[in-house]
């Protein structure tokens, strides 16, 4: 009788884990599909489960200096596909400017050497989306000069009148590290944005969560016509109505489709690396996104 009831509780185990999945660990990647959600569908979904390069069929590399004069250069090989994870990884190495020009005055070309690397990766051109849930389960590194972002850009219009979306930004504000959730459109400024910006102290996470670090976290936003709901493990950070993102034109940045963008930038913003043990782990478990059933 004994080893019957055994047997029975060991299917029962089984029928559990394929009915309901695998319990979760915070420490490691989700090895679960991704769930079924009410009157929602699975548009689209990147689960990192292949090994080497991120899928050339969903992601674009930006190379070398692009934004905000941070100090990586961004390049493929620090993005890898393993275990599971997209790794990006940010190192310290030297590597030359091809497009150094010693008398110039843009921040791009007047380094003759970049000291830092990292990657930069996004979904232009390959998959777009106007509407929908985006949950995106990542593992941020918090070191001195660690920039980490999931954001998306609208597909027309200069920015910032194309729109842009920050669902999650860490880096120092006024040297206190913060977790931020951003919404900013275009002003009469060429350049200039206007935002509405949430800025929580990282100190709050923690004081909560000792091991907040090294846990896996999840970023969602909530889009529709009328509003961007931004979360972190369910809880809302940002609110933002669409009757107030309008540009100098009228357009509406936010009722067009938007491309989404991994990366991790160094400096500037993320504070000086120089003291920093490296490399610098940003680690995505996966990016789904869901959209409204029609009825």
């Amino acid at each position: 009788m004994e080893k019957r009831q055994s047997t029975l509780l060991f299917l029962f185990l089984l029928f559990c884990q394929a009915s309901f999945g695998q319990e979760l660990n915070p420490l490691a990647p989700d090895p679960n599909p991704a769930p079924e959600m009410p009157g929602m569908k699975l548009v689209w979904a990147d689960e990192f489960n292949n090994n080497g390069k991120p899928n050339p069929d969903y992601w674009n590399f930006e190379k070398g200096f692009v934004r905000n004069q941070e100090l990586q250069w961004y390049q493929e090989n620090n993005a890898m596909c393993s275990g599971g994870v997209l790794l990006i990884e940010g190192r310290k190495e030297v590597i030359s400017n091809p497009n150094y020009l010693p008398e110039s005055s843009n921040w791009k070309t007047n380094r003759e050497f970049a000291h830092y690397t990292s990657s930069s990766i996004n979904t232009r051109g390959q998959k777009q989306w106007l509407y929908g849930r985006f949950e995106i389960r990542a593992r941020i590194d918090t070191s001195l000069g660690a920039w980490p972002a999931i954001w998306t850009l609208g597909t027309t219009n200069r920015w910032p009148s194309n729109g842009e979306i920050d669902i999650m930004e860490y880096y120092r504000s006024d040297s206190v590290p913060t977790i931020l959730a951003n919404v900013a459109w275009g002003t009469n400024q060429p350049n200039v944005a206007k935002w509405h910006t949430e800025k929580i102290r990282f100190s709050q996470f923690t004081a909560k969560d000792s091991a907040w670090v090294q846990k896996f976290h999840i970023w969602r936003m909530d889009w529709t016509s009328e509003s961007i709901k931004l979360y972190l493990d369910d809880v809302l950070l940002n609110t933002t109505l669409l009757s107030e993102t309008i540009n100098p034109d009228r357009s509406n940045p936010f009722k067009q489709p938007q491309y989404i963008l991994l990366n991790l930038a160094l400096g500037r913003n993320g504070g000086d690396p120089a003291k920093t043990i490296f490399p610098i782990k940003y680690e995505v478990d996966y990016v789904r996104v869901y959209q409204m059933v029609e009825k």
